[in-house]
């Protein structure tokens, strides 16, 4: 009897008209069944500085959390160096190796894809996806900046619906954190903003 992982699936980032948005759907499955219907996999660390998403093995998207953050501390909120810092673990220790996650990390001004490879990925079009729904919710997303005038939230929250109606992985209860960089003068501006 092989040993099965609890997972979690899809979380989208968005940057987009002067917002980063960070959303997560509820779902975590061991194998083929459904565990939990609302896990949060999106959250704030660093005294809600950062946000982070999760996809893969819950306790090891945890552990890495919890590794972000240490290195957040130890390098002054530095996101990017903490960020190159974990990688580099992640891919060199033996330990971490071992971990089946990978996490976006985000704060006001940039976000990363994370991975076990020692990938650390600024996405070029302001959209990046992790997990088993992640191409539906890229695409989705990155068509909805394209063509339509919907604020950034909207445009994840359709993005996430989109990629919950296709796999089978993802489900409709989704958790959203956002850092909101508008002007008043943007607002004046742009009342849907």
């Amino acid at each position: 009897m092989s040993a099965e992982n609890f997972h979690g699936t899809t979380i989208l980032a968005v940057k987009h008209k002067n917002s980063v948005i960070v959303a997560g759907d509820g779902q975590v499955t061991l194998g083929s069944i459904v565990t939990k219907h609302r896990a949060k996999k999106v959250r704030r660390i660093y005294n809600g500085k950062i946000i982070t998403g999760f996809a893969g093995a819950t306790a090891d998207a945890l552990t890495l959390s919890e590794k972000l953050e240490e290195k957040l501390e130890r390098y002054n909120g530095s996101l990017t160096r903490a960020c190159v810092e974990l990688a580099r673990e992640w891919r060199t220790d033996k330990y971490l190796r071992r971990l089946e996650a990978m996490m976006i990390a985000a704060d006001k001004d940039i976000m990363y894809l994370l991975s076990g490879n020692g990938d650390v990925i600024e996405p070029d079009g302001g959209v990046i996806s992790i997990g088993s729904g992640s191409t539906a919710a890229q695409a989705a997303a990155a068509a909805l900046m394209e063509n339509t005038d919907l604020d950034p939230r909207t445009i994840v929250e359709k993005a996430m619906k989109i990629a919950a109606d296709l796999c089978i992985y993802t489900n409709h209860h989704i958790t959203v954190e956002e850092f909101n960089n508008l002007t008043p003068e943007d607002k004046k501006e742009n009342p849907t903003l």
